[in-house]
């Protein structure tokens, strides 16, 4: 029993509580906070700011909604920010329910409602652009809430999250609202240091707790014995014991049965026992591993799924064909998983957001299989559908009214759709480039949508058994917490010309060292240093260990070395002339030529359509015959490509259509048919030779017989010493490259900087003036006010005037240009273009961008994106009026990624027509054409409910 003394200091604790504005909020929820919410919102209250590190579902945004809350009754401003438009929209409406929607604005680049709102909602992005323009909305700010902050790391668009950490204004309060991250005091220690006193608020708790299965065939199996969540499974291997939790025997018994030699050996678990919690209802049997059990298609397992109660569900498919064709499946299986009043609210819902769209526009949306797939309760969520649809999807499944649904990663980005269960078909995506595995903080992000808070008493999360899988990896991968949150910040040139104008440059490259990417390069450098300090204790032990009583073994191993590197030479020698002479080869080429390309995707017969300037890696257009359009490089070749015939492209070739590359696919093959030669003369291939053959063939002789006349030749324990020798030689480049990176990491943004304004003094952009201050020029100043990837190619390509005199259409139209990106394998022929005048426009972008990347490659700095033709003429036929089917004829944009590249078109013309430096006649263009293609699909918002 408690003292007095302890009632009456719990009792005065109490009393101080309900005076507080957090007692206030209390009392308006329907819910109990956790401690880690009470705690952060403290923190808040007293005037601190707060990091806010917890799983997905663990109810972080109570700590954002708070400082709202404390915004709005201190009379002050608050700032909701998250990275992605449909997570705004998302809070745009909760908190319209919460706060009123009077007091509510949404702000997202191509959409502002009630901007000056006490509470506004908004893309990071708009408020980066809000601080360089020092924007009037500002005032009275009070708190800034960075919803999903962990999203700095992204290699893309991370940066923006960091200037606008810097460079809010001190009195504002800052919440970081974060996944689980290892390195959270890192990050907290940062914001301590930029943002002033910060508390660090960590929970890994999951409040429902997350079961992981393995479904192999018809079985689904517990991935851990004993009855081990993932949350138990993390704290046993970050204990101090660090007692991994044993895997299910069964699996490994299935790993090695797929590899009963070369497998790795599994663990034991109690002999026999099944380790599958729904076992009862498979009979109890024993495992049997065969090929027939270990393969289940997505019907099977959605009808497996809710057979055992586990809908609804999220199946994680890291491809948008493979999301919609999954649908198709259930469809195609008769998969039914609504009732009849369902199914009539579903009807009702489809038909109040198709009101709004076009009926000519509906088949290219694919809004029947759409539909058809809602009234089954499953239904596909990526970025290539059309927002509306993607929206209704998401409120559908809220209600509970779609059951299953197929996404790809995007869905996890913090958009409120948590499910039951989560089903994960591969542990490995392609990320633009390549197939690599998904990290332990990727696969956390996905599975914790798994589990309903106040709805599911557990979540579940399957990872479906594929041929070669090792149990030991999804077990890491669901138990392990070792994701760090790494800055990917560098300076840009709308940054760069930002910061000089407002700090001047001395002042601006010490405001960036202040960055997180420089805090991390800096704590790094402590541990590097005290590296360095013990590795060269080794080496001067090494040293000793060789020493040789013949004579110098330092000076001998050198020449052993030496000639173990020319000889290595000589054999990349050949790699290099044989790609040289690839490189030239392509070079070579005219359209027309036909050619056989030996292997790589692209390996058979094909023909050249254009060719390209790229010095060091040309990768001319091709037609190959399966009528696809594709790019050939060097890396598709095993020596130079000789035309092996030729045919004539006709002059209005632009391969658009089906048919046209059939028929010209159809001259090749008639061509190789006929033996018909290639073209005589040309440009004329000529291998290239090293002259350098020769030269480098005496030197290795050379070396030989120093090694042979040295005195340590003769040395009984030479070989002894030159063990210890390469010892010392692998320690000693070590060791160097340790005191590189220390040199490297030392004021490497402000390295950084430096280059970027370098570049924009060469174009005249930033000036240094008589009295040593660098300030922006004239056209610094339009610079300031483009924001985007392509920044100082549309400044330069604007100085040359290339939109000047054209009309709204072919504005939005060559806009595209600078705002597009196409996927690598989407890339296509530069298209021939609506007009003379849009052609001549596009040239003087395309050379703007040839030299604005010859001056970056001279500084060192990344390239600049090249210009994508792929949407310009879509854009234009969409601006002048055509139907969406129209339009997109001819290309393989999805309607929802034409729809979102769009409405970033509508963002950069915004942006010009807002720049008072502009001409008026240029910035009444852009308004033009704005209202020119904001309309249809564009207009129909994805906020509106």
């Amino acid at each position: 029993m408690s003292s007095y003394a302890d009632r009456y200091l719990a009792a005065k604790q109490r009393a101080a509580h309900a005076r507080t504005e957090l007692s206030v909020f209390q009392q308006r929820l329907e819910f109990a906070m956790d401690e880690f919410q009470v705690t952060a919102c403290r923190s808040l209250e007293e005037g601190r700011g707060a990091l806010v590190a917890a799983p997905t579902g663990a109810g972080k945004t109570v700590v954002g909604e708070f400082a709202v809350h404390l915004a709005l009754s201190r009379g002050q401003k608050a700032f909701y920010t998250t990275p992605i438009k449909a997570l705004s929209n998302q809070k745009f409406h909760e908190f319209s329910r919460a706060f009123g929607a009077e007091r509510v604005g949404l702000l997202t680049g191509d959409t502002s409602v009630n901007s000056e709102a006490d509470v506004v909602v908004m893309t990071t992005e708009v408020l980066r652009n809000m601080l360089y323009a020092d924007s009037p909305t500002l005032l009275n700010l009070g708190f800034v809430i960075m919803d999903e902050v962990h999203y700095l790391a992204d290699r893309f668009r991370g940066a923006v999250w960091e200037e606008v950490i810097i460079h809010l204004p001190e009195s504002v309060q800052l919440v970081s609202l974060s996944a689980t991250v290892s390195n959270a005091e890192e990050f907290g220690a940062w914001l301590d240091t930029v943002r002033g006193h910060t508390d660090v608020v960590v929970s890994e708790h999951r409040p429902v707790p997350l079961w992981q299965h393995v479904q192999v065939g018809g079985r689904l199996l517990d991935l851990f014995v004993d009855d081990t969540t993932v949350e138990e499974a993390a704290e046993r291997i970050g204990g101090p014991g660090r007692d991994e939790p044993e895997v299910n025997p069964e699996l490994l018994q299935l790993a090695r049965a797929e590899h009963p030699r070369g497998g790795r050996r599994g663990g034991r678990g109690p002999g026999g026992r099944s380790r599958d919690r729904f076992s009862r209802r498979n009979g109890g049997e024993g495992f049997r591993p065969g090929p027939e059990t270990r393969r289940v298609s997505r019907p099977q397992l959605i009808r497996r799924l809710d057979a055992e109660g586990l809908l609804p569900v999220i199946t994680f498919i890291f491809s948008r064909a493979g999301c919609d064709g999954a649908v198709q499946q259930c469809v195609a299986a008769d998969i039914r998983l609504t009732t009849d009043k369902e199914q009539q609210t579903i009807r009702a819902r489809v038909a109040e957001t198709a009101a709004s769209l076009e009926a000519a526009d509906l088949n290219v949306l694919g809004f029947y299989e759409w539909r058809d797939g809602l009234l089954r309760g499953v239904a596909a969520h990526h970025a290539g559908m059309l927002p509306a649809f993607k929206e209704l999807v998401e409120q559908l499944f809220a209600d509970g009214l779609v059951k299953a649904v197929f996404a790809t990663e995007t869905l996890a980005l913090g958009i409120n759709m948590p499910a039951r269960s989560v089903v994960l078909e591969k542990l490995d995506k392609f990320n633009g480039e390549s197939r690599v595995d998904i990290t332990p903080g990727e696969y956390t992000q996905l599975t914790g949508r798994a589990g309903r808070r106040g709805i599911d008493v557990e979540g579940h999360a399957v990872v479906l058994w594929q041929p070669g899988m090792d149990p030991r990896t999804v077990a890491g991968l669901a138990s392990k917490r070792t994701y760090p949150l790494n800055s990917s910040f560098r300076p840009t040139y709308n940054m760069s010309v930002n910061l000089v104008a407002q700090f001047g440059a001395h002042r601006s490259r010490k405001i960036l060292e202040s960055s997180f990417a420089q805090f991390q390069a800096d704590r790094s450098v402590v541990g590097l240093a005290r590296r360095v300090r013990s590795q060269e204790e080794s080496l001067r032990g090494y040293e000793e260990a060789m020493t040789c009583h013949l004579g110098d073994f330092t000076e001998y191993a050198a020449l052993r070395r030496e000639l173990k590197d020319l000889e290595r030479a000589a054999e990349r020698s050949d790699s290099r002339r044989r790609r040289s002479d690839a490189v030239a080869s392509l070079h070579d080429l005219l359209p027309g030529d036909v050619v056989e390309i030996p292997r790589g995707r692209n390996a058979g017969y094909a023909v050249v359509l254009s060719t390209d300037p790229n010095r060091d890696d040309p990768r001319p257009a091709i037609l190959t015959l399966d009528h696809q359009l594709r790019r050939v490089g060097a890396q598709d070749l095993d020596g130079p490509l000789e035309p092996v015939s030729r045919i004539r492209i006709p002059k209005q070739f632009t391969g658009k259509t089906p048919k046209e590359r059939r028929d010209l696919a159809s001259s090749v093959r008639n061509a190789l048919h006929e033996h018909r030669p290639p073209r005589g003369g040309g440009r004329g291939h000529t291998v290239r030779f090293d002259r350098g053959t020769s030269a480098a063939e005496q030197r290795i002789a050379d070396v030989r017989k120093a090694l042979r006349a040295h005195p340590c030749h003769g040395c009984s324990d030479r070989e002894s010493h030159a063990r210890w020798a390469e010892r010392w030689w692998t320690l000693r480049r070590d060791t160097d490259g340790l005191l590189r990176q220390i040199e490297g990491r030392t004021n490497t943004i402000a390295k950084t900087f430096d280059r970027v304004s370098q570049v924009l003094g060469s174009f005249g952009y930033l000036e240094t003036r008589p009295d040593g201050e660098v300030r922006p020029t004239h056209a610094g100043e339009q610079l300031r006010r483009i924001y985007g990837d392509r920044d100082l190619l549309l400044a330069l390509s604007l100085r040359d005037g290339f939109l000047d005199g054209l009309d709204p259409a072919a504005t939005a139209g060559l806009v595209t240009l600078l705002v597009y990106q196409a996927k690598r394998e989407d890339q296509r022929v530069q298209p021939v273009l609506p007009s003379a005048a849009m052609d001549r426009a596009a040239q003087t972008v395309v050379r703007n961008w040839s030299v604005l990347t010859d001056r970056e490659q001279e500084h060192h700095l990344p390239p600049t994106a090249e210009p994508e033709f792929g949407l310009v003429e879509p854009m234009y036929l969409w601006a002048r009026g055509a139907t969406l089917s129209t339009a997109l004829t001819g290309t393989e944009l999805a309607a929802g990624d034409f729809v979102r590249w769009t409405k970033q078109v509508i963002d950069m013309l915004d942006q010009l027509a807002s720049i008072d430096l502009l001409s008026p006649e240029l910035r009444s263009q852009c308004q033009r054409a704005i209202a020119m293609v904001r309309r249809g699909v564009v207009a129909h918002s994805a906020f509106e409910d």
